[in-house]
């Protein structure tokens, strides 16, 4: 016990001095976890164990429930060329060609070439769609066709993991291990649509009930372990229920709110995942293999960008082809689990997995170095200073200019009704259960979500909205609402409504874009209105 907080205790001062100075150099988290994994192979023998296999594993679990969590066919379907035509073209081409290179170079087996070559034309969602998030290229159409070709690697990942299981097994009969399997995913597919149907908006609702952060985060991480022991038991990895579990939960309307709550769990768990790939790099094999490492960082580098640039350059621009080339050209993180997976299987031994993952980290660390400087690489090509805007954005809502009100209460319901008579858009965020309900029969824009928490305020968009008006009663939700504004990057106009000596207590230190409307003055501009109203009438 005392070895394992020391462990800990190292790790995550690690992390977060390496994260910290990462992130001055817009280098990714995940490249931060990695070195320290590294950094805590070096001082304790980890190495090969059993239990570190068992832990990455449990990491990639939890990765693929992320992914499931984000699925959705809305997104499929407004993008169809993107992702089916763009998207299954540059896995089968690259998959094709770099299991020619693991055939050719690595010596490997054509099976195992296969699901290396796919592997590795898999690119980096988690890395890719940050960087461009954060410096607005989504929204331009390099960004719109990188995320498009994103989505279907999500997608492949599943054949991909249902490819893992069937080579690894004993069974030699191809045809009747197909047939088995294709048996299996039936009936796993539809005991967790009929759970996800029938079952989990009626367990969601009895926990919400309890009022219980921890009971509800709790209920999530049981449903993702039970669809996983469930997809284990019928023959499929772990990691393939987690993402059903994922894709169920994210057609429900508590989508928001886990996405909330679970992304501090979730960013530590993949954190966990990638501090043990770091870990399992041997750099004796690393030293002994230096060269064919860079030969492999280029070549697959070229080939991924060749294919995406020459399927591109069919139809569109040279500018937007070559950028979103250079865009998904790295290997991606979900590589990483699946070489590890090899590796715990026996499929692949430890020095081809060793290049094979320390060729995927130097490509992700190379990543936000040249998206960072894209505009300035796509000039060499065609000097063009200006951007291909689109419209079209799936990384945050649609609508801005919008009034965004916490609450729906009775004031909020008052709130929401005025606003509707003037045709403002408006965005309504209540944790109460029974009151979306009754704000959704009632057709209003409302969102079942934690308020206070800066996930949400973000999925709200609450970067382009026009106001804030926070209609909560309660002292304590009210402070910890207005922090969570207050303390956000950018400054939000925002309108509470206190009563008594809150305003002395909660906004003694308000800055200029809070409003603060008193309750006992508001109410007795109204009555004295009012009264001022009867009067004329009287009079005449």
């Amino acid at each position: 016990m005392e070895n394992f907080l020391q462990v800990f205790l190292v790790a995550t001062s690690c992390a977060i001095i390496l994260n910290v100075i990462f992130k001055k150099f817009e280098i990714p988290t995940i490249i931060g976890y990695i070195v320290t994994g590294v950094v805590i192979s070096s001082l304790y023998n980890f190495q090969n164990s059993t239990e570190l296999s068992h832990i990455a594993e449990f990491g990639i679990v939890f990765l693929m429930f992320t992914i499931g969590l984000e699925f959705s066919f809305k997104h499929l379907l407004a993008m169809k060329q993107e992702v089916f035509l763009n998207g299954s073209l540059q896995v089968l081409i690259c998959g094709l060609v770099c299991s020619f290179v693991a055939l050719g170079i690595l010596g490997l087996n054509e099976k195992i070439s296969i699901i290396i070559g796919l592997s590795l034309a898999l690119s980096s969602t988690a890395v890719v769609l940050k960087i461009l998030n954060d410096n607005g290229d989504i929204n331009e159409q390099y960004g719109r066709k990188a995320l498009g070709i994103l989505l279907f690697q999500d997608i492949a990942v599943i054949p991909l993991l249902l490819l893992v299981d069937i080579f690894s097994t004993e069974n030699s009969d191809i045809s009747q291990l197909l047939l088995t399997t294709f048996i299996s995913v039936l009936l796993l597919l539809l005991l967790l649509y009929l759970i996800g149907k029938y079952l989990i908006d009626r367990v969601f609702r009895f926990v919400i009930k309890a009022s219980s952060q921890e009971i509800f985060i709790a209920t999530i991480l049981f449903i993702v372990i039970g669809a996983s022991f469930l997809a284990h038991y019928f023959g499929f990895s772990y990691s393939l229920g987690a993402f059903i579990a994922g894709a169920l939960i994210a057609e429900t309307r508590y989508k928001h709110k886990i996405e909330a709550d679970l992304v501090p769990f979730r960013d530590l768990l993949l954190g966990l995942f990638f501090i043990t790939v770091g870990m399992q790099i041997n750099f004796e094999v690393v030293f002994q293999n230096w060269f064919l490492i860079g030969i492999l960082v280029i070549l697959i580098s070229f080939i991924k960008f060749g294919v995406v640039y020459g399927l591109l350059i069919l139809y569109t621009k040279k500018r937007i082809a070559f950028k979103t080339a250079f865009a998904i050209s790295q290997i991606g993180e979900f590589a990483l689990a699946i070489f590890s997976l090899l590796q715990g299987r026996e499929l692949i031994n430890l020095e081809t997995a060793q290049i094979l993952i320390v060729v995927s980290i130097i490509t992700m660390i190379l990543t936000p170095f040249i998206l960072n400087n894209i505009k300035k690489i796509a000039n060499v090509v065609e000097d063009k200073s200006n951007t291909e805007l689109n419209p079209l954005s799936f990384s945050k809502p649609t609508i801005k200019d919008h009034i965004v009100i916490f609450g729906y209460g009775r004031l909020g319901q008052e709130v929401v009704q005025r606003i509707k008579n003037t045709g403002v858009p408006y965005l309504v965020l209540e944790s109460d259960l029974n009151l979306v309900e009754l704000g959704i029969s009632r057709g209003e824009n409302i969102c079942f979500a934690n308020a206070a928490q800066e996930e949400t305020l973000k999925i709200a968009n609450i970067e382009q909205c026009s106001v804030v008006v926070i209609t909560v009663g309660n002292e304590a939700k009210l402070d910890m609402l207005y922090q969570s504004i207050a303390n956000y990057p950018k400054p939000i106009q925002t309108i509470v409504l206190t009563s008594g000596n809150l305003e002395k207590i909660l906004f003694s230190n308000a800055n200029n874009f809070t409003h603060i409307i008193k309750a006992e003055q508001a109410l007795a501009r109204t009555l004295v209105q009012e009264a001022l109203e009867c009067r004329i009438q009287k009079s005449n």
